[in-house]
């Protein structure tokens, strides 16, 4: 079986012939119960499985089909599963930090008041 639809659409689309529901691919089930801590973007701080870290936005589509792929081909261990996507959503994290400093939660963004008239009060006279 190749891995070609998202992980939304797959468990509608396997077995439809039939009267016995369909049963997972283990290897998909070990990817959905395997828990891992990614100190990375919305996954800080919390335990997540490496199915949801392969479905996040972080891991581009033609990544995730490749390492599914190969995975459940047998081609990659669970462990280099793991290595690889923690690296590729802490590095894209990263990356979207960079690009986008985080603003306080629970505050507006301040707008820059760039006039060149006004006094900053950031300066302590």
């Amino acid at each position: 079986i190749t891995v070609k639809r998202s992980g939304q659409d797959a468990v509608t689309a396997a077995g439809e012939e039939g009267d016995d529901p369909p049963k997972e691919e283990p290897w998909k089930t070990t990817l959905k119960t395997t828990m891992v801590s990614v100190e990375a973007g919305e996954f800080r701080g919390h335990k997540v499985s490496l199915w949801d870290l392969l479905h996040s936005h972080y891991i581009p589509e033609e990544n995730r089909q490749e390492l599914l792929e190969l995975y459940g081909a047998g081609e990659l261990t669970l462990e280099q599963v793991r290595t690889v996507v923690s690296t590729i959503v802490s590095r894209a994290a990263a990356a979207a930090e960079r690009a986008e400093p985080a603003a306080p939660v629970d505050e507006p963004r301040a707008e820059p008041a760039a006039t060149g008239a006004e006094p900053t009060p950031l300066h302590g006279d």
